[in-house]
């Protein structure tokens, strides 16, 4: 093998295992987001998962359960947004920019 291939092999090596150690990371990472002027509060992982739902009891009404959903839906979906985008710049700091299909 060539002294050039072997160190792009090796640098491969180091990025696999910094790609590993950011995956091990991004489930102790968390992204919190509210929605209905903090009716509703979602608190999510690097790893896609609800840690805590906080709800209001203001926020729910039995003749507006529609309005709760969406609410729901929504501080859900920013908190997952939120660590998304984080876990992906920390992606790409590592890959340099590079999009890597499967990773996150």
């Amino acid at each position: 093998m060539s002294k050039g291939l072997a160190q792009i092999m090796k640098q491969a090596q180091q990025m696999q295992q910094k790609m590993a150690r950011l995956q091990e990371e991004a489930g102790q990472k968390t992204a919190e987001a509210a929605a209905g002027g903090g009716a509703v509060t979602a608190l999510v992982n690097g790893k896609n998962q609800i840690v805590s739902l906080a709800i209001r009891k203001e926020a729910v009404d039995p003749e507006d359960v529609e309005m709760l959903q969406d609410l729901v839906v929504a501080a859900v979906n920013e908190a997952l947004k939120k660590v998304q985008s984080d876990v992906a710049e920390e992606m790409g700091k590592i890959t340099g920019g590079l999009s890597i299909p499967g990773l996150f």
